[in-house]
């Protein structure tokens, strides 16, 4: 299947001279999101994945199908100040300062072996923080998967030594 037909090309959003490559019009459409998620759930049993982990919000649409399909758990990632109990916290990058992402203290066993999944590889910082939270908990990173890759933005330089798929690249 031709997922690149199911991805709808948003002229200047959300800024002039942007053009934001939009997952929902994907996400409509039954099959093709199911074509999609089957590819990552081949990939997670091909590393051997024992958990999904995936950043807010748009990690836990791929990541959580994929978890359901193999009757793996699923450990979220988000902002400094949305998970309940103890945490531990990355800070990455931005264009213009820094933020935080925060993983449960128990999310995951040492050993475990982590399939990260996200909608977008862009320039890498929100998965390496991901993959940084995976380390201190002692886990494994397995591989990263995502939808979409924006190779002009060299997000896998920072993904260097780890295992990563892209359904489609930009």
């Amino acid at each position: 299947m031709d997922l690149k037909k199911y991805i709808t090309i948003v002229e200047d959003w959300p800024k002039p001279g942007i053009r934001f490559k939009d997952i929902t019009s994907l996400m409509d459409d039954g099959a093709a999101y199911k074509y999609a998620t089957d590819q990552i759930v081949e990939y997670a049993k091909q590393v051997d994945a024992d958990i999904i982990v995936g950043p807010e919000a748009r990690g836990f649409i791929i990541g959580c199908p994929v978890a359901y399909a193999l009757g793996l758990g699923f450990a979220p990632v988000r902002k400094e100040g949305k998970l309940p109990r103890e945490v531990i916290r990355a800070e990455y990058g931005l264009e213009y300062g820094k933020d935080v992402l925060t993983m449960h203290s128990d999310a995951i066993k040492p050993g475990q072996r982590v399939l990260i999944t996200d909608d977008l590889l862009a320039t890498g910082g929100t998965i390496e923080a991901t993959i940084n939270l995976v380390e201190q908990l002692g886990g494994i990173v397995a591989g990263c998967a995502f939808l979409i890759e924006l190779t002009y933005l060299d997000g896998r330089d920072k993904l260097v030594g780890y295992e990563v798929r892209t359904l489609l690249q930009y």
